[in-house]
């Protein structure tokens, strides 16, 4: 599913009871949870500080596949990458998994917001480059 060639983020997740329904597993609600929080910590990574502070992110789709539960106390990394940046969208693929087993896949859709405006706003290229050398399109 996804790109290797892309930066790519590992943000780690740890499972807690909360997290968990009346089957014993993670409850589905929670993998969209993981993907805003890996999301989120990708740009603030990869962002310079400026982009971050007048910058603010906002879902727009989600398509999951899930493939196997999560389980109280598993250790789980969300990977994320950016497949492509399209005027104030940006196009991400989340892997979520334990080990080497995938627990779900994700393609979302992020609106980039101005965070003064909280209008849409276009992603700079210069931007963009950090997040898909040789990819970025306006």
């Amino acid at each position: 599913m996804t790109d290797t060639t892309l930066p790519r983020h590992d943000h780690p997740i740890a499972v807690e009871s909360d997290d968990i329904d009346f089957m014993g597993h993670v409850n589905n609600a929670n993998y969209l949870k993981w993907v805003q929080e890996a999301v989120l910590a990708h740009w603030q990574k990869i962002a310079p500080p400026q982009a971050v502070a007048a910058h603010l992110w906002v879902a727009l789709k989600h398509e999951i596949t899930y493939r196997k539960p999560a389980f109280l106390d598993d250790t789980v990394i969300a990977s994320v990458v950016v497949e492509k940046v399209q005027g104030a969208s940006a196009f991400y693929d989340t892997v979520i998994k334990r080990g080497e087993e995938v627990l779900a896949e994700v393609k979302s859709r992020w609106c980039c917001i101005d965070a003064d405006t909280q209008r849409p706003k276009y992603i700079a290229r210069d931007i963009a480059a950090l997040f898909l050398p040789e990819k970025a399109e306006r």
